[in-house]
């Protein structure tokens, strides 16, 4: 059986036969020795034909369709060309450097493709002595069509992002996590350096974030008055609690505090409370990226638990590959290994747990709606991957379907149909789609009309600038004309309207 060799460079493709392949697999040291000697080589390789590429565009092209899996055009005819007909009798095999790629070519073209044995050391040979085999080639025009090749697809990569700025969303979660443990930890710190001078406010603010912005207001508390009332008024938003403030203060057991700690500690807190205003931004923040990445997951299951789900996934496109079991137990991989290590019961549920709707089930049914929200939000990430135009449709539909699935285990209420349901969300949708559609042609022929108005206005105004100078220049023949001819003055009006329009 005969062996052909495929070989995608930078440059283009290219085709080699291979002698005595039998004999080859059976001495493969051999071959392995031999693929650093030229001439030993070149005894066991021979070139049968070489595609350039045309342009570096198609290059790209190529290159793109090759790391996907897919056979572009350009190799299919090369290849069509230069190996011979299979026949009973004339039988061959075409040696790849991907399997993916051998699967494909093996499904198009109807050739037997072969990623193993002594094909990648006959490869590795190929690509070390790929110039000196193909005629007019150099080291030189090698390296160039190969870094210019790699820059290219490097900046497609970059630059085509399917995911549509999921990895935004992913580091946004992760940094508002970070945010959270920080902002916790600093506000633990300020409560108990803050709680030597003024251990009472503890009591009457527990809540981290007013209890900062108060110790930054207050500072020492022997300078607190009523005039301070109003100003802590703002902060707390209740007034008994601002004079239960300054009645606390003037009564406290804690102890004097010197400037130096006490600007220390202002500073301190000054700095918390700059941190909690900065998280609220990014939850905002990823609240208007999740709106538009995944609008469908996020009003299933929320913000935070959506991105988690993508961050835990990768990417978005990830998440919508899983099947439903492997989201019902994302995030809770070390207990599941546990489980199948010592053989116990697997877990029910991973950072879906952190849904409102499992906490609101009772005990002995969250693994049911668990695995439920698990199938709605693998549904939820599929449309939201694959739809042109992104909105909360499905999203909403999909979480009514959740919430007639817990009044289903509450009272025995039978739900509606998904069927029926997602028949509703498809009609909803399409004439949403249709609204949007119209208003974006209403709002170009709007843009078009006045951009065609404005064109009118600026040669209105040149036009009347052009006549003004030629008045100003002619102003004596123009006044003596309806003089002499004794014409009125309306056609004098009509002249320059003329002259405007012209």
């Amino acid at each position: 059986m005969a062996l052909y060799v495929l070989y995608e460079h930078a440059a283009g493709y290219a085709v080699f036969s291979v002698k005595e392949f039998e004999e080859i697999s059976m001495l493969l040291p051999q071959v392995e020795q031999s693929v650093t000697d030229l001439s030993r080589f070149n005894s066991i390789v021979k070139l049968v034909g070489f595609s350039p590429f045309k342009t570096a565009v198609a290059a790209l092209e190529n290159v793109n369709a090759i790391s996907e899996g897919i056979v572009p055009d350009d190799l299919s005819v090369f290849l069509d060309s230069v190996l011979p007909k299979a026949s009973k009798s004339n039988k061959f095999t075409l040696g790849v450097a991907d399997a993916k790629l051998g699967a494909a070519l093996a499904e198009a073209l109807k050739i037997q493709c072969s990623h193993i044995g002594a094909v990648p050391e006959i490869l590795r040979g190929i690509r070390h002595h790929f110039p000196k085999l193909v005629k007019g080639f150099s080291d030189k025009s090698a390296g160039i069509a190969q870094l210019g090749l790699g820059h290219s697809y490097s900046r497609c990569k970059v630059k085509f992002n399917v995911h549509r700025s999921d990895n935004m969303i992913i580091q946004s979660i992760a940094l508002l996590d970070q945010l959270d443990k920080d902002i916790n930890t600093f506000s633990m710190r300020i409560r108990e350096w803050y709680s030597y001078h003024f251990p009472e406010l503890v009591k009457i603010v527990p809540d981290n974030y007013l209890f900062a912005k108060v110790a930054h207001f207050v500072k020492d508390r022997k300078s607190l008055s009523q005039e301070s009332l109003e100003g802590l008024e703002e902060i707390v938003m209740d007034s008994e609690k601002a004079q239960a403030i300054i009645d606390a203060s003037k009564m406290s057991m804690g102890m004097d505090i010197s400037v130096i700690d006490l600007l220390n500690i202002e500073m301190f807190a000054k700095r918390v409370v700059n941190l909690s205003e900065y998280r609220h931004q990014l939850a905002e923040y990823l609240h208007s990226k999740m709106t538009n990445v995944a609008p469908n997951l996020q009003s299933l299951i929320g913000d935070q638990v959506g991105a988690r789900l993508i961050s835990k996934a990768g990417s978005l496109t990830n998440l919508a590959k899983y099947p439903a079991s492997t989201v019902q137990i994302l995030g809770a991989e070390k207990a599941l290994f546990r489980a199948l290590k010592t053989k116990s019961n697997t877990p029910k549920y991973g950072l879906l747990f952190n849904s409102s709707f499992i906490g609101r089930a009772n005990a002995k049914n969250k693994g049911r709606i668990s695995r439920f929200l698990a199938n709605k939000c693998s549904i939820a990430s599929r449309i939201d991957c694959f739809t042109e135009a992104p909105n909360s449709v499905f999203g909403e539909a999909l979480k009514q379907q959740v919430e007639d699935r817990l009044k289903f285990y509450e009272s025995g209420e039978a739900p509606r149909k998904n069927e029926e349901v997602m028949k509703e969300a498809i009609e909803v949708a399409a004439q949403l789609n249709a609204s949007q559609m119209s208003a974006k042609k209403k709002k170009k022929k709007k843009d078009k009309k006045r951009k065609l108005e404005e064109e009118d206005d600026a040669n209105g105004t040149a036009a009347d600038e052009t006549l003004n100078d030629t008045a100003n220049g002619n102003g004596s023949i123009l006044e003596a004309e309806p003089e002499a001819t004794g014409e009125p003055k309306k056609k004098k009006k009509k002249k320059k309207s003329k002259a405007a329009e012209e």
